[in-house]
């Protein structure tokens, strides 16, 4: 009988991400990771790239007046 050794899948490093029907527009993260969110037409955020976790998007996190920002696992 051969027995398979399963590997531990390591998990990939969280990317912050915005639920896009939670958010309310106020611009706080744009203010706040402006080298990687700007504002569209109407004031709602758009992510350009990956944002990886870091003591600024801690805390664009944590003042997103609407909770629209949370880390999702960087492969989704």
């Amino acid at each position: 009988m051969i027995r398979r050794i399963r590997r531990p899948v390591l998990p990939e490093s969280p990317v912050l991400a915005v639920d896009r029907i939670t958010c309310t527009g106020h611009g706080v993260c744009a203010t706040m990771l402006f080298e990687h969110i700007t504002l569209d037409d109407w004031g709602y955020p758009v992510l350009h790239g990956p944002i990886p976790r870091a003591h600024t998007s801690e805390l664009a996190l944590l003042y997103c007046p609407a909770r629209a920002l949370y880390w999702r696992n960087g492969n989704n």
